[in-house]
């Protein structure tokens, strides 16, 4: 059975995040981009990983350009927009396709787990991975990572032991 611990990502600035090493952690994946309406959103994700990653919650940005050409920049000018803008330091994933044929293996395996409506329709869809490696939940754009749907179900997967 596969978990999102068979999975490694090229990281944004070399090198690469490989998801093995954060077994038994609770793992926040939203795709990105630097010029959308729901941009904003990374200071909510920088505030999450701020506030659970003592707890072990592992927070991740997947930078897309799938939708709307939001997200343009190259690895620099991404890396730093986010810290200039939202003072940004979870980590970030090299700019990827996260919808259709050409998505990358992890967003084809969250559209799996996820079902139909767990695909991502544009930028800053958010999967929350529990302690196990297996999708607890997904939320659209639309659901701010401030909402309280958001916060209670990260608090659930990062108090699940």
């Amino acid at each position: 059975m596969t978990t999102i611990h068979d999975f490694v990502l090229p990281s944004l600035n070399g090198g690469e995040i490989d998801l093995s090493t954060l077994r038994g952690k609770p793992i926040l994946i939203a795709n990105t981009a630097s010029r959308c309406g729901f941009t904003p959103q990374y200071e909510g994700l920088q505030n999450l990983w701020t506030t659970w990653r003592s707890h072990d919650l592992m927070v991740i940005g997947v930078p897309s350009n799938d939708f709307g050409a939001q997200e343009p920049g190259t690895p620099d000018e991404i890396t730093t927009f986010c810290q200039r803008n939202y003072s940004v330091t979870f980590p970030l994933t090299a700019k990827s396709h996260v919808k259709g044929p050409q998505a990358i293996p992890l967003f084809r395996w969250l559209a799996r787990e996820g079902g139909f409506l767990s695909l991502p329709r544009w930028n800053f869809y958010k999967y929350l991975i529990g302690r196990d490696g297996n999708l607890v939940n997904w939320f659209t754009s639309i659901t701010s990572p401030e909402s309280r749907r958001v916060r209670m179900a990260v608090e659930r997967a990062v108090m699940d032991h």
